[in-house]
């Protein structure tokens, strides 16, 4: 997938995931949030046996949301305990 398609993904699956998070982030920080989790979802469902992010296709885009969301909660759980 050419980089242009990535960071596409990466916006959409970022937008999506701070949709559903109730995250407040700029176009840029839901491109990064989107690419990350692209890669830590398709890491994951690779070691589940269920595949990758391997096109600009709708299963990648769940794959690239659910990401996205694992590591905004993860962050959001980090932060809290940082303020405490």
């Amino acid at each position: 997938m050419n980089i242009l398609l990535w960071i596409l993904l990466g916006a959409l699956a970022g937008w999506l995931a701070g949709l559903l998070m109730g995250e407040r982030r700029g176009w840029l920080g839901n491109i990064v949030i989107g690419i990350l989790g692209a890669a830590v979802g398709g890491f994951a469902a690779s070691l589940l046996g269920l595949g990758g992010v391997d096109g600009f296709n709708l299963y990648s885009l769940l794959i690239a949301v659910a990401g996205a969301c694992l590591l905004l909660w993860i962050y959001n759980t980090v932060q809290r305990r940082a303020q405490k």
